[in-house]
């Protein structure tokens, strides 16, 4: 019989995955393999790939291998010692996002801490060679903190995102336990940082709710990134990967993450996505949509 703490964390029905193995998946995981490339959908176990890649057809690029040299504990991407960099990826990246007709892609990456650069300057080549073959498509990235190192940013930052994204992950008092060589402040010291010197490039990061945080603690982080000058803010539910990974404390119910979203843009977001599926780049067209709007009606306002 199970004990009233295994009824409590029994998964609940709202997370009952949607399974889409149509053309539009199966061309999109061939034509993965056939360019020699990584996604974060399939590395990091992302819930929403059967949504994205078989309804919306969109897809999150990993690139700098798929090997992290970080094992933070609520992520199933492998940890240990990379590969050599591969200088041909930027170019793939940029066909395959091409072949797909993407108007937003997303671009994350492991963390490369054996990288004196923590592989910046492949992230901007990156960029710049989808830019050169898809002059209309928006493109986001994801990347680790790089070590703390904000010259590495502003090579990132130099070849012009359209939003940088940077995951906060948790609250401070349980980042040293959830998170594996990144500290609560670097992340947001990346984030202010970034908008002082690039204004005009919209920031976004992203809470996962589960790992024992209280609601107060939640709230703290929303003034956080806001202090910060964050536009964009994602919540979504921590899912346990395996069995070695942190357990899951607590399930929120959407009508909690109709709360915070709620409470997000009361507290001054641009745009604000949250929900039980939620991940950092779920929907990620909408968001660079949503805050372009924003900024276009600030800027209507301030004439």
């Amino acid at each position: 019989m199970a004990t009233k703490n295994e009824e409590i964390l029994r998964k609940p029905e709202w997370l009952k995955i949607k399974l889409n193995t149509n053309k539009n998946y199966t061309g999109l995981k061939k034509m993965m393999r056939e360019k020699n490339l990584h996604t974060v959908c399939e590395e990091a176990r992302c819930p929403n790939i059967h949504e994205c890649w078989g309804e919306r057809r969109t897809a999150t690029f990993m690139i700098l291998g798929a090997v992290c040299t970080r094992a933070c504990r609520f992520c199933a991407v492998k940890t240990g010692l990379p590969n050599e960099l591969d200088l041909e990826e930027p170019e793939r990246v940029a066909e395959s996002v091409e072949l797909m007709n993407l108007k937003h892609v997303v671009i994350t990456a492991v963390a490369r801490d054996d990288l004196k650069d923590g592989g910046s300057h492949v992230y901007a080549e990156t960029i710049r060679k989808v830019r050169e073959r898809n002059p209309f498509t928006t493109i986001e990235v994801l990347p680790s903190d790089m070590g703390g190192s904000f010259d590495n940013w502003v090579t990132l930052l130099d070849a012009k995102p359209d939003i940088l994204n940077h995951n906060i992950e948790t609250v401070r008092r349980l980042t040293p336990r959830v998170r594996a060589r990144a500290t609560y402040d670097r992340s947001l010291e990346v984030l202010r940082r970034s908008k002082e010197l690039y204004p005009d490039i919209p920031t976004k990061s992203s809470l996962m709710l589960g790992l024992g945080e209280t609601w107060e603690e939640i709230l703290e982080v929303m003034d956080d990134l806001r202090a910060n000058d964050v536009d964009i803010m994602t919540i979504g539910q921590y899912l346990q990967p395996s069995r070695k990974h942190l357990k899951v404390q607590k399930y929120y119910t959407p009508l909690e993450f109709g709360k915070l979203r709620k409470i997000a843009m009361e507290k001054g977001f641009k745009h604000c996505q949250a929900g039980p599926m939620v991940r950092s780049s779920y929907h990620a067209d909408e968001q660079v949509n949503e805050a372009a709007k924003a900024r276009q009606a600030m800027g209507e306002i301030a004439e």
